[in-house]
């Protein structure tokens, strides 16, 4: 791993099944974050109520559709991301853990433990 890990050592199919991999992979967590944390096939609003009144195959193509968005948009998103931010060397992501992220999520643990402990009426 010299310069770029598998960039270099494989080319022609086999670095398109890596490239095939990591796409697939991508598409898979955009589709699971959507169905659990984006309420899946449906939109937050209220107003979508007149949608029921047709026939369950057009209702059935307008979620599959507000769904294929909600995960062409998270795939846009992290693929935006990916693409804006230089790639970290192995040395710089371990300072990053060991020096930012490790302390945060003790942090994050004491101060919920406190929460948790101490918590007014919001914890129960």
């Amino acid at each position: 791993e010299l310069v770029g890990g598998y960039h270099t050592e494989y080319t022609g199919m086999r670095y398109a099944w890596f490239m095939l991999g990591e796409y697939a992979g991508l598409w898979t967590m955009c589709s699971i974050l959507v169905t659990l944390f984006l309420g899946g096939w449906t939109l937050p609003t209220a107003w979508l109520g007149w949608l029921a009144n047709f026939p369950w195959f057009v209702v059935a193509a307008a979620s599959f559709a507000i769904f294929i968005a909600k995960v062409v948009a998270l795939v846009f998103f992290f693929m935006w991301v990916r693409w804006t931010l230089p790639r970290f060397r192995w040395d710089q992501l371990m300072k990053l853990g060991w020096t930012v992220l490790i302390p945060l999520a003790l942090a994050n643990i004491l101060f919920t433990a406190l929460v948790m402990e101490y918590g007014g009426w919001y914890v129960r």
